[in-house]
């Protein structure tokens, strides 16, 4: 251990620090309008997945290539936000998890 670091670890002690849910007055109200819009949010972005596809294909299939390409730069735009949409719930648990380690 570097003296730099054993200088930090006597100065700073460990700290269980936990994210206080509670302290929101309507903190479960919260937490189900976040759920309701993260549901619209996947929803949304799954048909726009579906729509894109369609779109994609049949511009491919009928020669307009400018289309074509528009509609597949909006089919990953709407994949990133379903991915982020998705990710975002898990992801934050880990870092709660993670948090609580530390």
């Amino acid at each position: 251990m570097t003296a730099l670091a054993t200088v930090a670890a006597r100065v700073v002690p460990a700290a269980a620090v936990f994210p206080d849910f509670g302290g929101v007055a309507a903190s479960g109200q919260l937490k189900a309008v976040i759920g309701t819009l993260l549901t619209f949010v996947l929803i949304i972005a799954v048909l726009t997945l579906i729509v894109c596809a369609v779109i994609w294909a049949v511009s491919s299939s009928h020669g307009n290539y400018s289309a074509a390409t528009k509609a597949r730069t909006d089919l990953f735009v709407a994949l990133g936000g379903a991915a982020l949409a998705g990710g975002g719930v898990a992801w934050m648990n880990f870092l709660l998890g993670v948090g609580s380690t530390l």
